[in-house]
């Protein structure tokens, strides 16, 4: 494994590469998997390397490393992390093409070099469907809170609103500190399906969500999509906080303190929760941006998913 480069010290591949442009790159279990990935997938003579992109930088940032990958002949693309809607609006015209979900969702999650080229692609509605059904198929009729209003979670409100049809959930809440995010996301899901009830809560800077989890009802879907616990302290909930019985909760994240899903542990017995963090997320969001750089024609389901899913698990 190389140690992460910033947009400061890029420099051209020395073979086929491609880049993981998040916060902290260099402790992420992906160097260990896609180490054990390279054989099942053919990509023996690639290299993985992280670039470190402090959140909220500043445009030229983003524009210098999508120009890096874009004019660097072995420079293959990229997985976007944090930076997702951020990227996307300091980059937009750099990009030759992006598909409808990053239009729709002016988000990038994946980039695409060829030929002196590069695409941005939105991924995460494909990524969040495959993980949430592995935690609960059907949301009809239920609540769900979605803390945080970033990328992530936008990708996985559009997903309720354009695709889940009739195993949407009911009630969806989203909370942010931002305001510009919030409208965004009303912006994007606003279309949607009719059948489900939205609403936008902004909260205060340190302000927890305690009082609104109170206002869910049982069986409700908790979502930590705000980055807490892993590219910030802390969580978006107190200690004494109370889930709705019979709920899920779900930690975007696999890595880092990780005190919500600390929190959730805690009550999962008392509250009757079914708890999962953010490894199922992860696996299908590499195997998904893999497949789309590299044009492998990776399955989603199956025997062939199940063997990387599983070497993946040996090494996490």
């Amino acid at each position: 494994m190389s140690d992460p480069l910033t947009p400061q010290t890029l420099r051209p591949a020395r073979r086929p590469t491609m880049y993981f442009i998040g916060v902290s790159t260099g402790s992420s279990a992906v160097h260990r998997v896609f180490d054990a990935w390279r054989p099942l997938l053919g990509l023996d003579d690639v290299d993985l390397v992280g670039i470190d992109v402090p959140v909220g930088a500043d445009p030229e940032t983003y524009r210098r490393v999508v120009a890096h990958l874009r004019d660097d002949e072995l420079s293959r693309g990229a997985l976007v992390t944090t930076h997702k809607i951020d990227l996307y609006t300091s980059c937009q015209d750099l990009l030759r093409t992006v598909n409808d979900d990053a239009a729709r969702l002016r988000e990038v999650s994946a980039l695409v070099a060829r030929d002196g080229s590069i695409d941005g692609l939105a991924l995460d509605t494909v990524t969040s469907r495959l993980a949430l059904e592995a935690i609960v198929a059907d949301l009809a009729g239920r609540d769900v809170l979605v803390m945080g209003a970033g990328g992530a979670a936008l990708a996985l409100c559009d997903y309720f609103a354009h695709r889940a049809g009739a195993a949407a959930p009911a009630r969806v809440v989203v909370t942010d500190i931002a305001a510009d995010r919030l409208a965004a996301l009303a912006d994007g899901v606003g279309t949607g399906n009719p059948a489900i009830t939205w609403q936008t809560r902004r909260l205060a800077p340190g302000e927890v969500h305690d009082a609104i989890l109170a206002e869910l009802a049982p069986g409700a879907l908790v979502v930590n999509a705000t980055g807490m616990g892993k590219d910030r302290p802390g969580s978006p909930l107190s200690d004494a906080a109370r889930f709705p019985h019979g709920g899920y909760a779900w930690e975007f994240n696999y890595r880092g303190e990780l005190d919500f899903l600390r929190q959730a542990r805690a009550r999962a017995e008392t509250d009757a929760l079914t708890v999962r963090d953010g490894w199922h997320y992860f696996v299908h969001g590499w195997t998904r941006a893999i497949d789309a750089v590299f044009d492998l024609g990776l399955p989603t389901t199956g025997p062939g998913f199940d063997r990387l899913d599983d070497a993946a698990r040996r090494v996490r």
